[in-house]
């Protein structure tokens, strides 16, 4: 069996056979798959059945948002609006620094004094070696568990929404209810609507993929990793597989620029694809070979919260590093606190409760 034909293979014995996820994902960096595990994946393929059609309209499968090219959205997707003055939005950076979308609206309640002194609390967290400064790579360290917070955030209030019965776990039966409006049985049968079918496929397989224990549904930590791929390594191999899926036409393992622009380009100008061009060559091809590779492919698909949090570095030391010495003093900080938290309101016995997450034994 041809390497190249491991992203079809891939997807359709998922959404019929779960089981045979531990086989695919080890085998996904092998140069060929052992034998006798093709053999058993062929005859797994040719024993299963679809049957009958259904049509149905819903929004974008809330596991993850994407971009037009397929990319998930970055987690500082809504950093910059050009509705905004200047295209930047404040909200960013609180949350960054806050580690809670909930707390950073909350914080606007605050008269800027009382602002002032539980953003203090904050700031002696951050500075691990007591030093009463914050470094870059105090920041940075801050900013990334912020962004796991906020990811863990999201995805306990998703999970919450499609509990149905409020087990505190998702099956995948629950997921497909409240999301698609179907039941499991119409799942099983092609759909007319061809992006619905291509949603339900690529939800199935990283469902699978993220049910650790296989026991059918999807714990707090477990659906985590099932809406934010990027916090969770193991789930890497099933978004490549489903990216080459959708992209790789010719089944090389590689995406080239016109696999990468794909039916997109068709009603698009000139102007649009010198664009995509651009981007292509100069951020998404690294080793400018003219193709995506694994790494540069799940670079572009999942981005890296280590690049946002040193952009967002880089950003919030432009705005208040006043002496410019690559430190930012406690006073620096408070002193542009509208930048790093506003004036918003927050219950602080609750935040509180979580600055233990900020542990220095764990930083």
């Amino acid at each position: 069996m041809k390497r190249e034909l491991l992203p079809i293979l891939f997807v359709r014995l998922v959404l019929s056979h779960p089981d045979a996820m531990t086989t695919l994902m080890g085998s996904v960096d092998d140069e060929e798959c052992e034998a006798e595990e093709w053999n058993r994946i062929q005859e797994d393929l040719a024993t299963s059945a679809v049957a009958s059609h259904h049509s149905h309209k819903h929004s974008a499968s809330p596991s993850r948002e994407r971009e037009s090219d397929g990319a998930y959205s970055p987690r500082d997707s809504s950093h910059f609006d050009e509705g905004e003055t200047h295209g930047h939005r404040s909200e960013f950076d609180h949350e960054a620094i806050l580690g809670s979308a909930k707390e950073a609206e909350e914080f606007d309640n605050l008269p800027p004094e009382e602002a002032k002194k539980r953003l203090r609390v904050l700031v002696e967290k951050m500075d691990l070696n007591n030093d009463n400064h914050v470094d870059k790579k105090e920041l940075k360290m801050w900013i990334l568990r912020s962004f796991r917070m906020l990811s863990e955030e999201e995805s306990k209030e998703r999970l919450q929404e499609v509990d149905g019965n409020e087990d505190g776990r998702v099956s995948w039966k629950e997921y497909v209810e409240e999301t698609y409006g179907l039941d499991t049985d119409q799942v099983a049968i092609p759909l007319q609507d061809l992006e619905e079918e291509r949603m339900l496929r690529d939800d199935k397989a990283l469902f699978h993929a993220a049910d650790k224990n296989k026991d059918g549904y999807l714990d707090e930590k477990e659906h985590l990793a099932f809406t934010h791929p990027e916090e969770d390594p193991d789930m890497l191999p099933v978004v490549y597989q489903q990216t080459l899926v959708d992209k790789d036409k010719n089944g090389d393992g590689y995406i080239d620029f016109q696999e990468y622009i794909g039916d997109r380009g068709k009603e698009k100008d000139k102007d649009w694809l010198e664009g995509e061009k651009d981007k292509f060559d100069h951020e998404l091809d690294r080793d400018k070979d003219g193709l995506l590779n694994r790494q540069e492919i799940l670079s572009w698909v999942v981005p890296s919260n280590d690049e946002i949090a040193s952009d967002e570095v880089t950003h919030l030391f432009s705005s208040s590093d006043d002496d410019q010495d690559d430190l930012l003093s406690f006073d620096e900080i408070l002193e542009h606190h509208d930048i790093f938290v506003g004036s918003e309101a927050t219950d602080y016995g609750d935040h509180l409760q979580n600055l233990d997450r900020f542990d220095k034994e764990e930083l």
